[in-house]
């Protein structure tokens, strides 16, 4: 078969052996071959496309085992990201910017993928201002699963009044004459902030089939080629599936996805699996669009939210009675399933279940898994291998690890979670984010995390001995991760017969400073053999650009992730004068250069080309 692509002239990561190899041959969306620039360009023909990789590092396709792209598409154009920002001025200004542009009845959301420590400034705005930069555009700003930050228009908008009684598991705070002061707070459970934002307005189908093809393109800069959704609060299957149904069916989809289905309705868990084990199963779909499993969502009574601002939670008695009925359906109907659990006592309840039911119904060969384990023991880890489980980490302690070190200590903090004892006892182990809503998508953030076990904001959590070195770290964002989907053996490596999903990197993750990782962007994405994103050298091989809808949307003013000075390792002038081959419309401004509290830094294109 005549070969589709070949990249050459790089240093190329295989996660195999050799660990680097000069260029690849790309066949109908696989791999068909890895090797030196002769080897490669021999097998060139008359219709062979031939990519110069200008002696760039490139790597795998980066897989995030546990995300939520899915209800992140749908919501992406609604969203002013504050993901990389340097300091809370700029992220004020910002807000008020956008205030000022957001036209009635919609509301100007902050949902996510930040941290206070961050900023220069090292806090959160207060309610005095974000009431001053909008007096009237309501406001949403949401911190982590901690807090909701409301100002006065948006207090009026959800209908909030000294009436209004605190829902199970959160708190309205209240001023001394009992009014609503615009802070809510999550004790212990996040679902007084999902109910909140729930009320806002939502975008147009049109709108949200832009907003999720933006959203996925945004992923693709980072060289995120799959994710697997885990489904999400207010994320209803099938209702709220229907426009990646329809990116999927157009062709259009630019990561591959593989989704679990989360439970929506407390004690109708059960009732909600039967219905989808007799609708679909594991597998459906094709390599692109695909059912994963249950998940991560199993009943509502083992969910053990991870604010470490607050106590830890105690399950309720009844959580294994009911964990039970939805595991023993599931095994029966050989549907893998995933479980959110940030402490070591949720973990050892759930597994007394998971043991049980194991007795009657193996689950080894299931691919089922815990998510999170930030505090989970070695005997625990020990139980998981023994049932053929496995543990998807995400670098939510680099956004949160300075409220774990003042509530639980330095020493306690040292291993969350062990990563390396989950390695040594060979559990697989898949890496991830679980943005968008708590970390930021940037995939090179947790791989920073990952490396040198520091927080956002520099705290150094982990010693040596439970930090990986760079090859492992990126072998859990791709080999790892691809178990965790039932996918091991087809994406991950750049080997012969895997699917052609790349990377060409900024700079050389293999070497520059450790600090630098986070910077990294990809300015070549590969998907199935096609190229979803291009910029710097590669920028004419870039896909049509995308416009913006609705038009005051903040992705058409701020893009997404925040782009540094420091950031733009291709080079600024570079990336402004090729992006997208020079098709930016003349109305549209390149990037903007803006002095913040931590130097020059960038928001991005204005027509979010990329």
């Amino acid at each position: 078969m005549a070969v589709d692509t070949i990249l050459h002239n790089a240093r190329i990561a295989t996660n195999r052996v050799p660990a680097f190899v000069e260029a690849v041959a790309i066949t109908a969306g696989t791999i068909s071959a890895t090797g030196t620039n002769e080897e490669i360009l021999r097998l060139r023909g008359p219709k062979t496309s031939v990519i110069d990789g200008n002696r760039r590092t490139v790597i795998p396709g980066l897989n995030d085992s546990h995300m939520h792209p899915i209800r992140g598409g749908l919501n992406f154009n609604l969203e002013l990201r504050w993901d990389g920002v340097p300091s809370l001025a700029d992220a004020l200004r910002m807000l008020k910017e956008q205030a000022d542009r957001t036209p009635a009845p919609q509301w100007v959301r902050v949902v996510g993928g930040w941290t206070e420590f961050q900023f220069a400034e090292r806090r959160m705005p207060t309610l005095d201002e974000i009431n001053a930069v909008s007096p009237d555009t309501p406001v949403f700003v949401m911190h982590l699963y901690d807090r909701v930050l409301l100002n006065r228009a948006a207090l009026r908008a959800v209908g909030y009044t000294k009436d209004t009684p605190n829902p199970p598991g959160g708190e309205i705070q209240r001023d001394k004459q009992g009014n609503p002061t615009g802070l809510l707070l999550a004790k212990p459970n996040a679902n007084i902030l999902y109910s909140t934002l729930a009320k806002g307005p939502k975008l147009s189908r049109e709108d949200q089939l832009n907003s999720s093809r933006l959203f996925f393109r945004e992923l693709n800069r980072f060289g995120i080629t799959s994710a697997i959704d885990a489904g999400g609060g207010f994320q209803n299957y099938p209702d709220d599936y229907g426009v990646v149904n329809e990116l999927h069916k157009n062709g259009e989809l630019s990561i591959r996805l593989a989704y679990n289905l989360f439970t929506q309705r407390p004690k109708q868990e059960l009732a909600d699996f039967q219905n989808w084990t007799k609708m679909t199963k594991p597998g459906d779909g094709d390599d692109f669009y695909r059912v994963n499993g249950a998940g991560e969502m199993l009943v509502f009574s083992a969910a053990d939210f991870e604010d470490f601002l607050q106590p830890r939670p105690d399950m309720a008695p009844v959580m294994e009675s009911e964990l039970k009925a939805v595991i023993q359906h599931l095994a029966e109907n050989r549907w893998p399933f995933r479980m959110h659990a940030t402490y070591d006592e949720t973990i050892s309840r759930a597994l007394n279940v998971y043991e049980e039911v194991n007795r009657e119904i193996p689950l080894d060969g299931l691919h089922w898994f815990f998510d999170h384990c930030e505090t989970i023991s070695d005997r625990n880890i020990e139980r998981i291998k023994s049932l053929g489980g496995g543990i998807a980490v995400q670098n939510r302690m680099a956004f949160q690890g300075e409220y774990f070190v003042d509530r639980y200590g330095a020493q306690q903090a040292k291993r969350t979670p062990p990563i390396q004892r989950m390695l040594e006892m060979g559990v697989p182990v898949g890496a991830g984010t679980d943005a968008t809503r708590v970390s930021s998508y940037n995939p090179f953030l947790s791989l920073y995390w990952l490396v040198t076990g520091k927080t956002i904001g520099g705290l150094s959590l982990y010693p040596e001995e439970n930090r990986l070195d760079r090859a492992k770290a990126l072998e859990l964002y791709t080999v790892g991760s691809s178990w965790f989907s039932t996918e091991d053996g087809k994406k991950g490596s750049l080997a012969q017969g895997q699917l052609a999903d790349l990377a060409v990197l900024s700079s050389d993750y293999f070497s520059i400073p450790e600090e630098e990782i986070k910077n990294l962007e990809s300015v070549l994405t590969i998907v199935g053999g096609k190229v979803v994103y291009a910029t710097a050298e590669f920028s004419s091989m870039a896909p049509p650009e995308l416009p913006v809808s609705p038009d005051w949307s903040p992705v058409k003013k701020y893009g997404g992730y925040a782009e540094s000075e420091e950031e733009s390792t291709v080079g600024a002038a570079s990336h402004v004068m090729s992006s997208n081959d020079g098709k930016h419309s003349a109305g549209h401004k390149a990037h903007q250069w803006i002095l913040g509290d931590k130097g020059l830094w960038s928001l991005g294109c204005d027509c979010f080309a990329f």
